[in-house]
This record gives C-alpha cells, structure tokens and sequence, in this order.
C-alpha cells in the first residue's frame, strides 16, 4: 500500500469519531479506546452500571462500519450453541438422503457485541475463547473460519451486581482492553437529556469499509516503536509481578500480576493510540494512558487489598509513579 494510501485512511479517524460522537455524548475516552482496540485486531470489554450507553456505543459503531454485525444478549439460560451454531438433520430432496448441516450462529460477524456478558454461566462464557484467540469456531471435528476484521466487544454490569457471574481470568486476558465508563459530567447528561427526548434522530454515514479495518490494522503493526519504550513497557508489566516487582505497593497488595499478553497487548494499542492521533511512532503518553485498561483485569489482588478497599487502578499508578511515567 502506498503512504498516500496510509494518510487517506488516517484521516478518516476523525471522521469516524465525530460520526459516533453525532449520539453518544461524552465518554470520549472509551471511544478512543474501542477504536483503539479496533486498529489493533483485539477485543474489548465494557463495564458500567446500567444506563450508560455502553451496548448503544457499540452499535453506533457498527452502523459507522461497513462490515457485518451481530447482537448476542447474554442471559442466565443461554447455551454455548446459541453462540457458535448447532448440527442440524437435513434432507436431500432429490436422492432421499439425509445429512447434518451446521448452521452458523451469531458469532459469524465482523462485529459481535456479548451484551451483558456476565449474566450468564461460565460454561456459556467459555464459548467464546476459541473465537477470540483462533479467530474460528470448532464443532464435530471441524473447523468453521470466522470472518475478518473480527472484533468482540462485549459489556458487562459491575461484578458486585446481584446476578452475576465473574469471568474466569483465562477469558478476561484474552480481551486487549478493559474500559470502564463512568457517569457523564452534568453538562454532558443535559446534553444527553435534551438530545435523546424528541423527535430528531441522528443520520449516521458510513466511514470505513472491511478493507479500510485491515489496511489500518496492518498499518497499526507497522508503527514505529523504540527500544527504550520496548523496554519501558517490559519493565512495567513485569513490576506488576510481585515476585520480582521492586514496588513494595505491588508485593503488599497483589497475588499475581501481567503475564506476555500484557506487554503485547501493550504496545499493540500504544501503537494503535498513535495511528488514531495522526502519528507513525510511539511516544511515552501513549504507554501511560494506556497502561489503565490493558492491565486492570491482568492484576489479582489479595484478600486484604479487597479489605481494604484497594483497586487494581491503585496498584497500576504505583507501578507507573516507579517508572517516572506519571
């Protein structure tokens, strides 16, 4: 692809999130970060309390795309092949012979929103591990491919809500980010308020196309990174394990801290924050501005921290304070 070709596609960014920005007020923050976790091929997940926009925020931005987009709403009583398909028996008209058929279920989409993911079952839950990491879905033996750009974002209400089933940690490294939304500031809910109870509705364009995704998401992985930030991010996720972290705020409140996913998943998204702000190179606020939402569900805190009121936030502020990125 030619730079003029990289540029053009860039500056369609900006389109992109005034197009979202056309309903959802506010929150601008989060909706970098879902495209961030666009540009670098991931998935995301969503927390908030009830009310927040987040399954709006997600539709909003696949009626920007054209790419194809499915609903799945999570419930107490959903079955994993309510998500990847099922066999079903068919018969040949012609000849009389019968023959199982799979039909596809909803996670054959380039955009899959797992609304309210946390209401149902881990064994439901589990379901979607294949398709985040190996990008198919496997059934009898066979492999069904899953189409591309594929992207799973999937929202959840805070853990402590009754009717809730927290997601195993093996499900939770697999999404790139993990972004809370907070409540909007007062002039951002009257502007909510005054934009949501009449008669106009919002006509929203569409900005990329699949094979904008992809063009971007290979320009993301070709954004240039130094060594010395290649080493920063090393040193920071390893500063969250409290074996070998010199943070004594790590080794007082943490089990266990970031594994290798977190580091890729690191720079993967600095870069991702580059394309997004117009630039080809990676510069430290991307690291730290980052640092949030890519280890916030790679930390376990122990028992006391809970005790004590002490967030996985906390802890990455004391390892990014260490590292002078503050």
């Amino acid at each position: 692809m030619s730079p003029d070709h990289y540029k053009a596609l860039v500056a369609k960014l900006p389109l992109l999130k005034a197009e979202i920005g056309k309903v959802i007020i506010g929150q601008e923050e989060a909706i970098d970060e879902v495209i961030i976790t666009l540009l670098a091929g991931g998935h995301c997940l969503l927390e908030g309390v009830p009310g927040l926009a987040k399954t709006l925020l997600v539709s909003t931005l696949a009626r920007t795309l054209s790419m194809s987009f499915k609903r799945i709403q999570f419930t107490p009583d959903l079955m994993p092949g309510d998500i990847v398909g099922t066999e079903v028996l068919e018969e040949d008209h012609e000849t009389g012979k019968k023959f199982f058929q799979f039909n596809r279920g909803p996670i054959f989409a380039n955009i899959v929103l797992a609304d309210e993911i946390n209401r149902t079952p881990p064994k439901t839950q589990a379901a979607l591990l294949e398709a985040m990491q190996e990008y198919k879905v496997t059934y009898a033996g066979t492999d069904h491919l899953l189409p591309r750009p594929f992207l799973i974002i999937a929202t959840q209400n805070p853990i402590e809500q009754a009717g809730t089933y927290p997601l195993p940690e093996a499900q939770l490294d697999r999404f790139l980010l993990y972004i809370r939304l907070g409540y909007p500031s007062e002039q951002e809910e009257l502007a909510v308020l005054r934009a949501t109870t009449g008669t106009d509705k919002p006509v929203l364009n569409t900005i990329l196309t699949d094979n904008d995704v992809h063009d971007l998401q290979t320009l993301t992985r070709q954004v240039f990174i130094s060594d010395e930030l290649l080493t920063l991010v090393n040193r920071l996720v390893r500063n969250t394990r409290p074996a070998d972290s010199p943070v004594a705020f790590v080794k007082q409140w943490c089990d266990w801290g970031a594994g290798p996913r977190a580091g890729q998943a690191l720079i993967l998204c600095a870069k991702a924050r580059a394309v997004l702000n117009g630039r080809f190179s990676v510069i430290p606020d991307d690291i730290q501005k980052l640092a949030y939402p890519v280890l916030r569900h790679r930390l376990a805190l122990n028992f006391r921290a809970d005790s004590e009121g002490i967030t996985t936030d906390g802890v990455i502020s004391a390892v990014v304070n260490e590292l002078r990125m503050a």
